[in-house]
């Protein structure tokens, strides 16, 4: 048994409808970081300085030292750049939400009382702005618990969403344990929140972005002007906002540091940008907890879903051995083979089981051909059919047929089996008993090698409508 965890199949191309208030196009939500103060610095007991998102190009750790100018450059973010982005968004009347370093917000009491002066949400960006991929997790999980009390500290609240950034492969699960979010955001896999299931608890992901992303600006071959900035915000922007116009509305999330954007050169593009989207209908500007508390509303997690992947091996059997014809081994097959939850909804269950059809032996697959009954033939007479398979004869009418009906699918089905070797085969479901009958004696003349290539795939339609009906 091998379990994929990652989620690879999402919304597909059948996005939540209408997921926004008031049949808003599109979401905009604005992220400003809050770190200065909370990177890793000898004065905060670290063993070395920091070197992540700066203006200093090629910038390397310095262990066991101070580095000035990274402190300074970090400094800037706190004194200037938090106050010029404040001023923005309080000027527009657009609420933000602030990942806040739980240490660094600590050490920012005017910026704090700011922030809750103006609406704005304070989520936790971790206790500290540093790497967290080398850490245990029980390490991890002390950090977090230790993050929560300096936050509701200083904040005089806990916060209801969480983004690490600088996360761990556990990070998402530590917080859906912690059961105290709203909302968590280490994520970069949509354009639109979605829920998981971890513990039998559903946790809501509102997703974030690094392409509209000032760190950008501090990165290799990412943003080296503000008009770069305003121009990818713009397209994003127009693209997203075309698919809601298309009845597809998505959410554009826009990250922000206090030191990079919050310098003159890069805050008139946001500026530019601001005033680009508001010149729209239909744009929605909220802070990231107004879209848990809308989502948890219209989009809800569902209750009691049947997922595949997770069940236990009897549970799986008993479910699902009966969706090819007398091939119990090929759910037995399947549920030793990797699934995860792109195959935990009908089209991905069939793509998993028939790939363990495809991979047999032709033997094999000859096995499950023979096993299909005659279409109306001694065995429906007789009533000895699979409750699967009387239900498919029913829906084509096979089983109201005349006398004379009878004796002309006998006569075929005998004429079929001895030409080719195995049972004429079709999905009856799509068809009637006269379509049925006509497409018999066309299929009586094929090549037997045809025939075998075409009752494996009337076989595998079989296999797809039995799974609809198991997981509608």
């Amino acid at each position: 048994m091998n379990r994929y965890p990652r989620d690879l199949q999402g919304y597909g191309a059948h996005p939540p409808p209408d997921p926004w208030p008031e049949g808003a196009r599109i979401a905009v939500q604005f992220v400003v970081n809050y770190e200065e103060g909370g990177e890793r610095s000898l004065l905060h007991g670290d063993d070395s300085s920091e070197a992540f998102l700066s203006e200093i190009v090629g910038a390397e750790p310095w262990p066991g030292q101070r580095h000035w100018n990274m402190e300074s450059l970090y400094d800037y973010g706190a004194r200037a750049g938090f106050w010029r982005l404040h001023r923005l968004f309080t000027a527009c009347d657009i609420p933000v939400t602030v990942f806040g370093v739980a240490t660094a917000l600590g050490r920012s009491p005017a910026q704090v009382a700011a922030m809750i002066e103006a609406g704005w949400e304070i989520a936790c960006h971790g206790l500290k702005w540093i790497e967290h991929k080398d850490m245990s997790v029980e390490e991890e999980r002390r950090a977090m618990a230790e993050a929560l009390r300096v936050h509701q500290a200083v904040v005089g609240e806990a916060p209801r969403g969480w983004y690490t950034g600088r996360c761990s492969p556990h990070t998402v699960a530590l917080g859906a344990e912690f059961g105290c979010f709203d909302y968590l955001s280490d994520s970069y896999a949509d354009d639109l929140p979605y829920w998981i299931e971890h513990q039998g608890r559903d946790q809501l992901i509102i997703p974030y972005a690094l392409d509209s992303n000032d760190m950008r600006f501090a990165t290799a071959g990412g943003f080296n002007s503000g008009t770069q900035f305003f121009d990818y915000l713009r397209d994003a922007f127009d693209v997203l906002y075309a698919e809601g116009r298309a009845g597809q509305p998505k959410l554009l999330n826009v990250g922000l540091h206090c030191r990079l954007a919050g310098r003159p050169g890069r805050s008139g593009a946001l500026a530019r940008f601001i005033d680009h989207a508001r010149s729209h209908d239909g744009v929605w500007f909220p802070r990231r907890i107004d879209i848990a508390e809308h989502w948890a509303r219209a989009h809800p997690p569902r209750p009691g879903a049947l997922r595949p992947s997770q069940l236990d091996q009897a549970t799986f059997l008993a479910r699902f051995s009966a969706v090819f014809e007398g091939g119990a081994w090929i759910a037995e097959r399947c549920f030793a083979a990797e699934l995860g939850c792109a195959n935990d909804n009908e089209e991905g269950l069939h793509a998993a089981m028939v790939q363990v059809f495809r991979s047999a032996s032709r033997e094999e697959r000859l096995a499950i051909l023979q096993a299909h009954p005659d279409l109306a033939g001694k065995l429906a007479r007789s009533r000895a059919l699979t409750p699967e398979s009387t239900r498919e004869q029913a829906a084509a009418g096979l089983d109201a047929l005349t006398d004379a009906e009878f004796a002309a699918f006998e006569t075929a089905n005998a004429e079929y089996r001895s030409r080719h070797g195995f049972p004429f085969i079709i999905a009856a479901r799509d068809h009637d008993k006269a379509t049925i009958l006509d497409l018999l004696a066309q299929r009586m003349e094929r090549a037997t090698d045809l025939e075998f290539a075409e009752a494996c795939r009337q076989v595998e339609r079989i296999a797809a409508l039995r799974i609809k009906e198991l997981l509608p």
